[in-house]
């Protein structure tokens, strides 16, 4: 056998020796309220999505201002850039506030951790009640950057294109939110956390990309809200009928499609009974040690 072989061996026998000795503890399911970092975290979740809804709001608006002009070499980013707008904001977002708040900058990513257990019930509405203001007071910094701009070209405010039924709009608006929070829950593992040092960055990426996936795909149908906050930030600034009378579709869809994330969660990718049977095991093995 060669040196490296030898190595090589001697390598995987220390990192199994390692992975028997130091089990896996999941952290706590739900952090308690403290006022300081609360408030921190409240303000964390505000700063995030205005800065969300006004770079993405203030694309959507510049694209269709740029592409009705005479000039069709200047057709502005697209719908490529739209999606991308969203996507890599996100990605910069959730690295920069997931130690401060948890980057969650969504009201069904909120949700879906709740019905996870992994936030408490006060806290989700509270954060849910930041993003709404903080995506609201985004939306106002547009108008009042691009006001003609943005009462000519539909607000950036969400609704069903023509077309398309409102049956079809709630199924893109359900799916695409699962994929969003399937993605969220899988990067922010905590085993994976245990395995990498680097997981704001890490986790960041694909969340980003998630995001950025799902406008390409949903743009079309609805303009994508896969975000309640969002979609409720345009339409309490453009405020049409038209825009009230759909918009309950983006509640109920990416509530709808969160809630499927997090019991997938936590019946699959985790699987509940394996993972109490291995905390129990971990349990008895360090009292018959100690």
């Amino acid at each position: 056998m060669s040196t490296k072989e030898g190595q090589a061996t001697a390598d995987e026998e220390i990192t199994d020796i390692i992975v028997q000795r130091v089990p896996y503890w999941d952290p706590p399911a739900v952090k308690p309220l403290e006022t300081r970092s609360l408030y921190r975290a409240l303000i964390g979740e505000f700063t995030a999505s205005l800065i969300l809804v006004y770079v993405s709001i203030a694309t959507v608006i510049g694209y269709k201002f740029q592409s009705s002009g005479a000039d069709e070499r200047c057709t502005g980013v697209g719908y490529l850039g739209v999606a991308w707008s969203f996507g890599a904001t996100v990605s910069v977002l959730f690295y920069s506030t997931s130690g401060l708040s948890g980057g969650h900058i969504n009201p069904a990513v909120s949700f879906a951790l709740f019905v996870a257990g992994k936030v408490s019930l006060v806290r989700a509405v509270l954060y849910v009640a930041a993003q709404c203001l903080g995506a609201i007071c985004g939306v106002g910094i547009v108008k009042g950057i691009m006001k003609h701009p943005y009462d000519s070209f539909g607000g950036g405010a969400n609704s069903v294109t023509e077309g398309y039924s409102l049956g079809a709009a709630l199924g893109a608006e359900t799916f695409g939110t699962f994929v969003l929070v399937y993605t969220v829950f899988s990067a922010t593992d905590p085993k994976r956390t245990a395995r990498d040092a680097f997981v704001p960055l890490v986790a960041a990426l694909p969340i980003g990309l998630a995001v950025f996936v799902v406008h390409l795909a949903t743009i079309p149908i609805t303009g994508t809200g896969i975000n309640p906050a969002r979609s409720l930030g345009a339409a309490v600034l453009y405020n049409q009928h038209k825009t009230w009378k759909q918009h309950w579709i983006f509640w109920v869809g990416p509530f709808t499609g969160a809630a499927l994330a997090a019991f997938y969660h936590k019946i699959v990718l985790r699987d509940v009974a394996v993972v109490k049977e291995a905390l129990l095991g971990s349990f008895k093995r360090t009292s018959s040690t100690g």
